[in-house]
């Protein structure tokens, strides 16, 4: 058996007892686990969009290892309880996790999104944090933003005009770079939040 510290990005149903959990870790990058007894008084909380976990795992000869167990190993308090970050969150574990998607260790990103995940919940002026975490996002993937070729999304908005064309912006960049890029669903809802 093995533990390792993991970043929640999304918990998918599979049948009546399992779910698979996909999270991105320091050692291994994108990984995914057949996750049991989710179902559990309190043990859906754990699994939470950026929720930072520590696993523990056992092999196995099947396809997909399974977690024989986890805990939270950082509790987001605001995060769970604050609309406008929980909103946040949901928006971009849905980028990361159609972002990032191999099994290969990058540390400076599992570094920077826990990091993010940190300052989300401390922070209180959150209504651009979206997209000050995507221009960094963008850079650490190796898609960097020439701030001479855009100008405009390095400039603090100062109305919901103006930051939601920086986020379509944000997102039609991202779609020029990432190989096989999907438009996120909680796009709507994110602006729809910040309006």
């Amino acid at each position: 058996m093995s533990t390792i510290n993991a970043i929640v990005l999304a918990l998918q149903p599979h049948s009546d007892k399992t779910h698979i959990l996909h999270a991105y870790t320091r050692e291994c990058g994108r990984v995914n686990y057949m996750v049991y007894g989710v179902g559990r008084k309190n043990a859906i909380g754990c699994y939470a969009p950026l929720n930072l976990i520590q696993l523990t795992t056992s092999p196995s000869s099947k396809t997909i290892a399974s977690v024989r167990t986890s805990n939270l190993s950082f509790v987001p308090t605001s995060i769970h309880t604050n609309p406008y970050k929980r909103t946040i969150t949901l928006f971009l574990s849905e980028i990361l996790f159609h972002t990032l998607r191999h099994p290969m260790p990058d540390k400076a990103m599992f570094d920077y999104i826990q990091h993010s995940i940190y300052l989300l919940d401390s922070e209180s002026d959150i209504q651009d944090f979206h997209l000050r975490f995507l221009i960094d996002f963008a850079a650490l993937l190796g898609y960097a933003i020439d701030e001479n070729d855009h100008p405009d999304l390095f400039k603090k908005p100062t109305n919901r005009h103006e930051r939601q064309t920086h986020l379509r912006h944000m997102c039609a960049y991202l779609a020029q770079c990432v190989d096989k890029w999907q438009e996120p669903r909680s796009l709507e809802i994110l602006m729809e939040v910040f309006d």
